[in-house]
């Protein structure tokens, strides 16, 4: 064996996504904010409705981000 294949292994490749904790983190958190922006768990105010649909887009960026920089 080489001493370049000693100390610089091959990276290994990514995780699929689906297998990470980071995805099923992020399912929970869009269905969460999914109910709450479809009004599916009452709500009285308007704020609540766009703060459930404002937490989805957000997780939904944030595990797209983070798959990026994973894969680079």
């Amino acid at each position: 064996m080489s001493e370049t294949t000693e100390t610089n292994p091959a990276p290994e490749a990514p995780k699929p996504g689906y297998k990470t904790t980071e995805f099923w983190l992020t399912v929970a958190a869009a269905v969460v904010g999914f109910l709450f922006a479809s009004d599916a768990v009452t709500t009285d105010s308007t704020g609540e409705k766009v703060l459930g649909l404002a937490a989805m887009v957000l997780t939904s960026l944030g595990y797209t981000v983070s798959r990026t920089l994973v894969k680079k």
